[in-house]
Protein backbone atom coordinates (compact mmCIF):
# COMPACT_ATOMS: atom_id res chain seq x y z
CA UNK A 1 0.00 0.00 0.00
CA UNK A 2 1.19 3.24 -1.15
CA UNK A 3 1.32 6.46 1.35
CA UNK A 4 -1.33 7.90 -0.14
CA UNK A 5 -3.55 5.14 0.65
CA UNK A 6 -2.79 5.52 4.03
CA UNK A 7 -4.49 7.34 7.10
CA UNK A 8 -2.66 10.58 8.77
CA UNK A 9 -0.19 10.55 6.01
CA UNK A 10 0.61 13.98 3.33
CA UNK A 11 -0.35 17.19 3.79
CA UNK A 12 -1.71 18.55 6.62
CA UNK A 13 -2.21 22.35 6.87
CA UNK A 14 -1.72 24.50 10.29
CA UNK A 15 -4.32 27.28 9.57
CA UNK A 16 -3.92 30.85 10.58
CA UNK A 17 -6.42 32.92 12.85
CA UNK A 18 -8.71 35.53 11.33
CA UNK A 19 -9.20 38.65 14.01
CA UNK A 20 -10.94 41.47 13.32
CA UNK A 21 -9.22 45.06 14.15
CA UNK A 22 -10.66 44.74 17.56
CA UNK A 23 -8.94 41.37 18.01
CA UNK A 24 -12.25 39.25 18.27
CA UNK A 25 -12.56 36.16 16.20
CA UNK A 26 -14.07 37.39 12.61
CA UNK A 27 -16.00 34.20 12.21
CA UNK A 28 -17.16 34.36 9.14
CA UNK A 29 -13.85 35.37 7.62
CA UNK A 30 -12.22 32.56 9.47
CA UNK A 31 -14.72 29.72 7.60
CA UNK A 32 -14.37 31.09 4.20
CA UNK A 33 -10.33 30.65 4.55
CA UNK A 34 -10.79 27.02 6.19
CA UNK A 35 -13.18 25.86 3.40
CA UNK A 36 -11.25 27.16 0.66
CA UNK A 37 -8.45 25.81 2.28
CA UNK A 38 -10.24 22.32 2.41
CA UNK A 39 -11.19 22.25 -1.18
CA UNK A 40 -7.70 21.59 -2.41
CA UNK A 41 -7.08 18.95 -3.53
CA UNK A 42 -4.07 16.93 -1.53
CA UNK A 43 -4.90 18.55 1.83
CA UNK A 44 -5.43 15.49 3.93
CA UNK A 45 -6.32 17.31 6.83
CA UNK A 46 -6.27 21.15 9.23
CA UNK A 47 -4.79 21.90 12.31
CA UNK A 48 -5.65 24.49 14.15
CA UNK A 49 -5.35 26.43 17.64
CA UNK A 50 -1.32 25.57 16.83
CA UNK A 51 0.83 28.06 17.14
CA UNK A 52 0.48 29.57 13.83
CA UNK A 53 -3.31 29.54 14.73
CA UNK A 54 -1.90 31.98 17.96
CA UNK A 55 -3.28 29.22 20.21
CA UNK A 56 -1.26 31.26 23.06
CA UNK A 57 -3.56 34.52 22.33
CA UNK A 58 -7.09 32.15 22.79
CA UNK A 59 -9.22 32.51 26.12
CA UNK A 60 -10.11 28.40 26.56
CA UNK A 61 -13.80 28.88 25.14
CA UNK A 62 -12.09 30.32 21.74
CA UNK A 63 -10.34 27.13 21.01
CA UNK A 64 -13.07 25.22 21.24
CA UNK A 65 -15.02 28.09 19.23
CA UNK A 66 -12.14 27.96 16.25
CA UNK A 67 -12.43 24.06 16.35
CA UNK A 68 -16.22 24.26 15.91
CA UNK A 69 -15.81 26.81 13.12
CA UNK A 70 -13.06 24.85 11.55
CA UNK A 71 -14.91 21.43 11.55
CA UNK A 72 -18.30 22.99 10.22
CA UNK A 73 -16.47 24.71 7.23
CA UNK A 74 -14.57 20.92 6.92
CA UNK A 75 -17.96 19.50 6.96
CA UNK A 76 -19.36 22.04 4.05
CA UNK A 77 -17.02 20.35 1.71
CA UNK A 78 -17.26 17.79 -0.63
CA UNK A 79 -13.80 16.00 0.43
CA UNK A 80 -12.77 13.75 3.47
CA UNK A 81 -10.38 16.26 5.29
CA UNK A 82 -9.49 15.83 8.55
CA UNK A 83 -10.06 18.04 11.93
CA UNK A 84 -7.58 18.20 14.51
CA UNK A 85 -7.11 21.21 17.14
CA UNK A 86 -4.37 22.35 19.56
CA UNK A 87 -3.85 21.23 22.92
CA UNK A 88 -1.45 23.81 24.81
CA UNK A 89 -1.98 23.38 28.77
CA UNK A 90 -0.02 23.62 31.71
CA UNK A 91 -1.25 20.70 33.63
CA UNK A 92 -2.89 16.76 32.58
CA UNK A 93 -6.10 18.22 33.83
CA UNK A 94 -6.50 21.39 31.99
CA UNK A 95 -5.06 19.49 28.87
CA UNK A 96 -8.01 16.79 28.95
CA UNK A 97 -10.61 19.75 29.66
CA UNK A 98 -9.12 21.31 25.71
CA UNK A 99 -9.26 17.73 24.41
CA UNK A 100 -13.04 16.87 25.74
CA UNK A 101 -13.86 20.48 24.31
CA UNK A 102 -12.39 20.01 20.61
CA UNK A 103 -13.86 16.82 20.70
CA UNK A 104 -16.87 17.34 21.78
CA UNK A 105 -16.53 20.65 19.03
CA UNK A 106 -15.84 18.49 16.42
CA UNK A 107 -12.34 17.10 16.03
CA UNK A 108 -10.97 13.43 15.17
CA UNK A 109 -7.75 14.64 16.61
CA UNK A 110 -5.85 17.19 18.67
CA UNK A 111 -2.10 18.27 18.30
CA UNK A 112 -0.73 18.10 21.71
CA UNK A 113 1.70 19.92 22.98
CA UNK A 114 4.05 19.80 25.66
CA UNK A 115 3.43 21.86 28.84
CA UNK A 116 5.81 25.11 28.46
CA UNK A 117 6.95 25.18 31.88
CA UNK A 118 9.26 22.42 30.69
CA UNK A 119 10.80 24.30 28.42
CA UNK A 120 12.32 26.25 31.66
CA UNK A 121 12.56 23.22 34.36
CA UNK A 122 12.13 20.06 32.52
CA UNK A 123 10.86 17.05 33.67
CA UNK A 124 11.41 13.54 34.41
CA UNK A 125 11.07 10.98 31.71
CA UNK A 126 8.24 9.40 33.28
CA UNK A 127 6.49 12.80 33.41
CA UNK A 128 6.47 13.35 30.26
CA UNK A 129 5.35 9.69 29.01
CA UNK A 130 2.42 9.85 31.52
CA UNK A 131 1.24 13.30 30.23
CA UNK A 132 0.40 12.07 26.63
CA UNK A 133 -0.95 9.02 27.84
CA UNK A 134 -3.18 10.02 30.46
CA UNK A 135 -4.82 12.25 28.06
CA UNK A 136 -5.18 9.62 25.63
CA UNK A 137 -6.64 7.53 28.00
CA UNK A 138 -9.16 10.56 29.71
CA UNK A 139 -10.18 12.37 26.48
CA UNK A 140 -10.96 9.51 24.23
CA UNK A 141 -9.50 11.26 20.96
CA UNK A 142 -6.44 10.62 18.73
CA UNK A 143 -3.35 12.27 19.52
CA UNK A 144 -0.87 14.18 17.32
CA UNK A 145 2.18 14.38 19.04
CA UNK A 146 4.48 17.71 18.85
CA UNK A 147 7.34 16.79 18.79
CA UNK A 148 9.75 20.04 20.36
CA UNK A 149 13.39 20.82 19.11
CA UNK A 150 15.97 18.75 20.70
CA UNK A 151 17.92 21.60 22.36
CA UNK A 152 15.20 22.82 24.33
CA UNK A 153 14.18 21.07 27.40
CA UNK A 154 10.22 20.30 26.40
CA UNK A 155 11.63 17.55 23.53
CA UNK A 156 10.68 14.25 23.94
CA UNK A 157 14.12 11.53 23.45
CA UNK A 158 13.58 8.65 21.20
CA UNK A 159 12.98 6.31 24.09
CA UNK A 160 9.95 8.71 25.21
CA UNK A 161 8.71 8.83 21.71
CA UNK A 162 8.80 4.90 21.24
CA UNK A 163 6.97 4.40 24.99
CA UNK A 164 4.15 7.13 23.66
CA UNK A 165 3.76 6.28 19.96
CA UNK A 166 2.57 2.59 21.34
CA UNK A 167 -0.20 3.79 22.68
CA UNK A 168 -3.52 3.06 20.34
CA UNK A 169 -4.35 6.45 20.39
CA UNK A 170 -1.56 8.06 19.20
CA UNK A 171 -2.03 8.43 15.38
CA UNK A 172 1.06 10.80 14.29
CA UNK A 173 3.97 12.54 15.37
CA UNK A 174 4.81 15.88 14.40
CA UNK A 175 8.84 15.71 13.93
CA UNK A 176 10.04 19.08 14.77
CA UNK A 177 13.24 18.04 16.76
CA UNK A 178 15.08 20.12 14.19
CA UNK A 179 18.49 17.55 14.55
CA UNK A 180 19.19 16.58 10.62
CA UNK A 181 21.68 14.41 12.00
CA UNK A 182 19.12 12.27 13.80
CA UNK A 183 16.12 12.48 11.77
CA UNK A 184 16.70 9.43 9.64
CA UNK A 185 17.55 7.71 12.74
CA UNK A 186 14.79 8.67 14.71
CA UNK A 187 12.61 7.92 12.30
CA UNK A 188 13.48 4.26 11.23
CA UNK A 189 13.40 3.53 14.95
CA UNK A 190 9.77 4.80 15.33
CA UNK A 191 8.69 3.17 12.21
CA UNK A 192 10.13 -0.53 13.29
CA UNK A 193 8.27 -0.30 16.48
CA UNK A 194 4.85 0.94 15.64
CA UNK A 195 4.20 1.55 12.25
CA UNK A 196 1.15 2.42 11.90
CA UNK A 197 2.10 5.66 13.46
CA UNK A 198 3.07 8.38 11.27
CA UNK A 199 5.68 10.43 11.33
CA UNK A 200 5.73 13.37 9.24
CA UNK A 201 8.18 16.46 9.06
CA UNK A 202 7.33 19.81 10.59
CA UNK A 203 10.40 21.02 9.39
CA UNK A 204 9.63 24.53 7.04
CA UNK A 205 13.20 25.36 6.83
CA UNK A 206 14.51 21.52 6.04
CA UNK A 207 11.16 20.49 4.03
CA UNK A 208 12.82 18.58 1.03
CA UNK A 209 15.58 16.91 3.24
CA UNK A 210 13.71 15.92 5.64
CA UNK A 211 11.02 14.24 3.03
CA UNK A 212 13.78 12.48 1.06
CA UNK A 213 15.26 11.12 3.71
CA UNK A 214 12.22 9.68 5.49
CA UNK A 215 8.85 10.78 6.40
CA UNK A 216 5.22 10.18 5.87
CA UNK A 217 3.93 13.80 4.86
CA UNK A 218 4.44 17.26 6.13
CA UNK A 219 2.16 19.23 8.87
CA UNK A 220 3.30 22.73 8.65
CA UNK A 221 2.05 26.44 8.59
CA UNK A 222 3.23 26.81 4.79
CA UNK A 223 0.63 24.81 4.08
CA UNK A 224 -2.06 27.06 5.31
CA UNK A 225 -0.76 30.01 3.20
CA UNK A 226 -0.16 28.23 0.08
CA UNK A 227 -1.59 24.71 0.03
CA UNK A 228 -1.33 24.46 -3.64
CA UNK A 229 2.06 24.86 -3.79
CA UNK A 230 3.23 22.53 -0.70
CA UNK A 231 0.69 19.67 -1.86
CA UNK A 232 3.06 19.47 -4.96
CA UNK A 233 6.08 19.56 -2.99
CA UNK A 234 5.35 17.29 -0.38
CA UNK A 235 3.39 14.71 -2.93
CA UNK A 236 6.66 14.75 -5.53
CA UNK A 237 8.79 13.97 -2.41
CA UNK A 238 6.66 11.06 -0.94
CA UNK A 239 6.48 9.84 -5.00
CA UNK A 240 10.33 9.94 -5.25
CA UNK A 241 10.33 11.57 -8.06
CA UNK A 242 13.30 14.50 -7.49
CA UNK A 243 13.10 16.32 -10.22
CA UNK A 244 9.54 17.31 -9.51
CA UNK A 245 10.13 17.98 -5.73
CA UNK A 246 13.43 20.12 -7.09
CA UNK A 247 11.10 22.33 -9.60
CA UNK A 248 8.57 22.72 -6.90
CA UNK A 249 11.11 24.17 -4.71
CA UNK A 250 12.28 27.05 -6.93
CA UNK A 251 8.89 27.74 -7.16
CA UNK A 252 8.74 27.40 -2.81
CA UNK A 253 12.21 29.02 -2.07
CA UNK A 254 11.51 32.40 -2.73
CA UNK A 255 8.29 32.66 -0.99
CA UNK A 256 9.88 30.83 1.97
CA UNK A 257 12.46 33.72 2.21
CA UNK A 258 10.14 35.97 2.25
CA UNK A 259 8.43 34.56 5.23
CA UNK A 260 11.25 32.60 7.23
CA UNK A 261 14.60 34.58 6.21
CA UNK A 262 16.56 31.28 6.26
CA UNK A 263 15.05 31.04 10.30
CA UNK A 264 12.83 28.55 11.92
CA UNK A 265 9.13 29.24 12.04
CA UNK A 266 7.92 31.54 14.51
CA UNK A 267 5.77 34.24 15.53
CA UNK A 268 7.13 36.55 13.08
CA UNK A 269 7.28 34.31 10.80
CA UNK A 270 3.36 33.78 11.32
CA UNK A 271 2.92 37.41 10.90
CA UNK A 272 3.94 37.13 7.24
CA UNK A 273 2.61 35.06 6.72
CA UNK A 274 -0.94 36.38 7.76
CA UNK A 275 0.08 39.39 6.19
CA UNK A 276 1.02 38.44 2.56
CA UNK A 277 -2.13 35.99 2.24
CA UNK A 278 -4.32 39.40 2.89
CA UNK A 279 -2.10 41.33 0.30
CA UNK A 280 -2.57 38.69 -2.01
CA UNK A 281 -6.74 38.50 -1.03
CA UNK A 282 -7.00 35.27 0.45
CA UNK A 283 -7.15 36.51 4.19
CA UNK A 284 -9.77 38.51 5.45
CA UNK A 285 -7.74 40.54 7.57
CA UNK A 286 -3.80 41.14 8.90
CA UNK A 287 -4.53 41.48 12.04
CA UNK A 288 -2.45 39.43 14.93
CA UNK A 289 -3.81 39.78 18.58
CA UNK A 290 -2.09 41.44 21.71
CA UNK A 291 0.96 41.22 22.57
CA UNK A 292 2.25 41.27 19.34
CA UNK A 293 2.09 44.63 17.27
CA UNK A 294 1.11 45.13 13.89
CA UNK A 295 4.04 44.73 11.60
CA UNK A 296 5.89 48.18 10.37
CA UNK A 297 4.22 49.84 7.09
CA UNK A 298 7.60 49.78 5.57
CA UNK A 299 7.63 46.44 6.52
CA UNK A 300 4.34 45.53 4.66
CA UNK A 301 5.00 47.71 1.50
CA UNK A 302 8.32 45.38 1.17
CA UNK A 303 6.47 41.95 1.54
CA UNK A 304 3.74 43.66 -1.04
CA UNK A 305 6.79 44.32 -3.58
CA UNK A 306 8.31 41.26 -3.37
CA UNK A 307 5.02 39.31 -3.71
CA UNK A 308 4.42 41.22 -7.07
CA UNK A 309 7.94 39.98 -7.98
CA UNK A 310 7.16 36.27 -7.22
CA UNK A 311 3.54 36.52 -8.16
CA UNK A 312 2.74 33.33 -6.56
CA UNK A 313 -0.05 30.81 -7.30
CA UNK A 314 -1.72 30.22 -4.06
Amino acid sequence: MTWNHKPWTGVFAATLCAFREDQSIDEAGLAKYIYELAQVDGIQGLVCNGHTGEVMSLLPRERAQVTSILAKAVGRSERDVKVASGVMAEGTLEAIEHAIAAKEAGADAILLMPPHHWLRFGRKSATAIDFCTDVADAAGIDIILHQYPAWTKAGYSLDEMLSIAKHPRVVMIKMGTRDMSRWLYDFESLKESSPETSVVTCHDEFLLPTLFEAADGALIGFAGFAPHLMVELVHAALDGDFQRAKKAQRTVAPLAHLIYDFGEPGCGAHQRMKVARWLLGKFPSPHFRRPVNPLPSAEVEKIRCELAKIDPTL
